[in-house]
């Protein structure tokens, strides 16, 4: 009696996306971001400044004022 091995499953083809690293495979059933989503997550990410921001360190806020002793 010869047993008969069981044929194996079709391979689905392997998706891949482009990306400034290169190309990259994504795993199975995982689906490739699309500009779309892209760009909603940059929308609903808090805005961050262009230039550093530069210390307020006058009157009110000044840090170093406030660890004075007297005023007078």
């Amino acid at each position: 009696m010869s047993a008969s091995r069981p044929e194996p499953a079709p391979s689905l083809p392997i998706a891949s996306e482009p990306t400034l690293a290169g190309e990259q495979t994504l795993i199975p059933g995982v689906k490739p971001v699309s500009m779309r989503e892209r760009l909603e997550a940059r929308m609903a990410a808090p805005l961050l400044p262009r230039k550093p921001q530069k210390p307020l360190d006058i009157g009110l806020f000044d840090g170093h004022a406030r660890n004075q002793l007297s005023l007078f």
